[in-house]
């Protein structure tokens, strides 16, 4: 944990930031070794990183900071006590020295699509830094802090969690100047325990931020926002409604989102309503750091999904929706009614498990299975095991190979078709079948 004690044989903080700066590129992989790179020997439940250290020296790493003596054979060998809470002690330290503004987000839903939105909009003004990918976890969370330069002006910084604690945890490393929570959704009910216990573990960026007297941006149509942050006066929100808070009108998401902000039509190239407030949130920013509106709604329009969240894309006259990086029963829900007031003939859902729901996984795999009937869809394929357990005349499949033998005999030839299921699931593969 941060703040514990270590050691760094013959070698302070100081000296070992001191020699981050000279080495400022760090790799926790020897597969990704670059030239002078500093080693960070970690270790998981699989593999142990100090057996890696040798080898990281020799593809070109400066120095490897390793947690087990017997590996300490040379001075390019850092020995400390845990490799893991260094790293994180040093992200600490080199936050702690930089002049950067810290933003922090969390959310159940639209976490990594608002800060690539945010980092769109305020990069045109200010030098940024952002999160890469999900990095967003107790090992992510330090090396986006560390990649944080001199002239770095703002850093926007995801954090993910599965259970409580973990964003306080987080939160003490990157000591946010503001945060913005996207939502409170059933996301990680197995490490949570319920939606109550999701509330909680998320607004623990909020415990944080009150207790330094820091400025919280807000979706102020959320009513679970409104009741956690009160009367606190550095609220800075947006709202469909509230004339106290920045209004931005929703006008479509046919299928892509539309939206009018200070009389000006802004059309995205983002699919489904629960697109929206992420693009609020981005807005909201850009006018609370000064950045023209012109410049905010330039990069909001030219902001491209990528790496399977809500994309579109045509195949063999098919027009697909990829939305397979991620599922919960939130977002699965938000999805299927959002593509069910779409505008399109001859729709197809291919929808798969959603993972880490614990106790509740049946009954939320049920409820989802019975709207997806609801909604009345052209075509339903439930995949998964879990969606096979549910009681429906849907068709449904156990496993991803039995749903690619089906759609191999019975190829979808037209009409639009939604993917989504949980990263586990990897549904994006159901496009080499289409």
């Amino acid at each position: 944990m941060v703040g514990a004690f270590f050691y760094l044989r013959f070698m302070t903080m100081e000296q070992l930031h001191a020699l981050f700066l000279a080495h400022p590129t760090i790799s926790t992989d020897t597969r990704k070794i670059t030239d002078n790179c500093l080693f960070f020997a970690l270790k998981g439940p699989n593999f142990n990183g100090n057996e890696f250290a040798k080898e990281a020296l020799e593809k070109g790493a400066a120095y490897a900071i390793i947690d087990e003596e017997e590996y300490n054979a040379s001075g390019q060998y850092i020995l400390c006590q845990n490799v893991l809470e260094t790293l994180q002690e040093l992200a600490l330290y080199h936050r702690k020295l930089s002049n950067a503004k810290v933003i922090a987000l969390t959310g159940s839903n639209g976490k990594t699509t608002t800060k690539e939105l945010i980092n769109a909009v305020l990069s045109k003004k200010y030098k940024t830094i952002a999160t890469k990918g999900n990095l967003n976890n107790h090992i992510g969370v330090p090396l986006t802090l560390l990649s944080i330069e001199k002239d770095t002006e703002i850093a926007i910084v995801e954090m993910g969690a599965n259970h409580k604690k973990e964003i306080e945890f987080l939160s003490n490393i990157a000591h946010p100047d503001f945060g913005y929570i996207t939502n409170f959704g059933k996301a990680h009910l197995e490490g949570f325990g319920s939606v109550e216990g999701v509330i909680q573990g998320k607004s623990e960026l909020y415990d944080h931020l009150m207790a330094h007297d820091k400025h919280i941006f807000m979706n102020a149509d959320d009513p679970i926002q409104l009741e956690k942050l009160g009367a606190y006066i550095k609220k800075i929100g947006f709202s469909t409604k509230d004339p106290q808070y920045y209004n931005i009108k929703f006008i479509e998401a046919n299928p892509y989102v539309v939206l009018e902000v200070e009389g000006n039509r802004l059309e995205t190239q983002l699919i489904g309503k629960y697109n929206f407030p992420n693009c609020c949130a981005a807005i909201l920013m850009g006018k609370y750091f000064n950045v023209p509106l012109e410049d905010i709604t330039t990069a909001i329009a030219s902001y491209q999904p990528q790496n399977n969240r809500s994309q579109i894309i045509e195949k063999n006259g098919v027009k697909i929706i990829l939305d397979a990086y991620n599922a919960n029963p939130t977002s699965m829900r938000a999805a299927l009614e959002n593509f069910s007031a779409m505008e399109a003939e001859n729709k197809t859902i291919i929808i798969g498990d959603m993972f880490e729901l614990g106790q509740t996984a049946a009954d939320e795999h049920q409820t989802i299975a019975d709207l997806a009937k609801e909604l009345n869809f052209n075509t339903v394929l439930l995949v998964g095991e879990n969606f096979f357990g549910t009681k429906t005349t849907l068709s449904k499949f156990k496993s991803f190979d039995d749903v690619k033998e089906y759609l191999s005999k019975n190829p979808i030839q037209k009409g639009t078709v939604l993917i989504k299921g949980s990263r586990g699931m990897a549904l994006e593969r159901v496009l080499d079948v289409l």
